[in-house]
């Protein structure tokens, strides 16, 4: 069942606030539909600041229906890697990934820039930092 946009907006200003992102990163969020990536020590960046990035996660977006909130790179052995934070449509499991967030784990599309064919969807650690993410697994 297809999951009305300010639905899922709702419930990204919640996973937001649960992750402990910046106070302006949320309101940017909320105004204005801005979506941040976090990297290193949780710095924050627009993903605007990366064309390439916004249309890909435009993309996924419309592929999947879902939402995307924020998002965390990674250089790792594999590629780089951008880890979106999403609202699905499975309002079932809300519930869930609300207590995963609050250990520490989410549920994101893994999108491996270097070798796209890589890119999957998977369970990663993190930790709130700065005001940001870091990914921890």
């Amino acid at each position: 069942m297809k999951i009305d946009k300010k639905l899922k907006q709702i419930e990204a200003l919640k996973r937001m606030h649960l992750i402990k992102l910046l106070p302006n990163i949320i309101k940017e969020f909320e105004q204005e539909n801005t979506v941040h990536y976090s990297e290193l020590c949780g710095i924050l960046y627009w993903v605007s600041n990366n064309p390439a990035w916004q249309d890909y996660i435009a993309k996924f977006e419309a592929k999947h229906n879902v939402l995307v909130y924020h998002a965390e790179y990674s250089r790792l052995e594999f590629g780089d890697c951008l880890s979106l934070f999403y609202v699905s449509d499975h309002k079932e499991e809300w519930t869930q990934d609300i207590a995963d967030l609050k250990d520490g784990l989410s549920l994101c599309f893994v999108w491996n820039i270097d070798d796209p064919q890589c890119s999957e969807f998977g369970t990663i650690g993190f930790k709130s930092i700065n005001g940001g993410v870091k990914r921890t697994a």
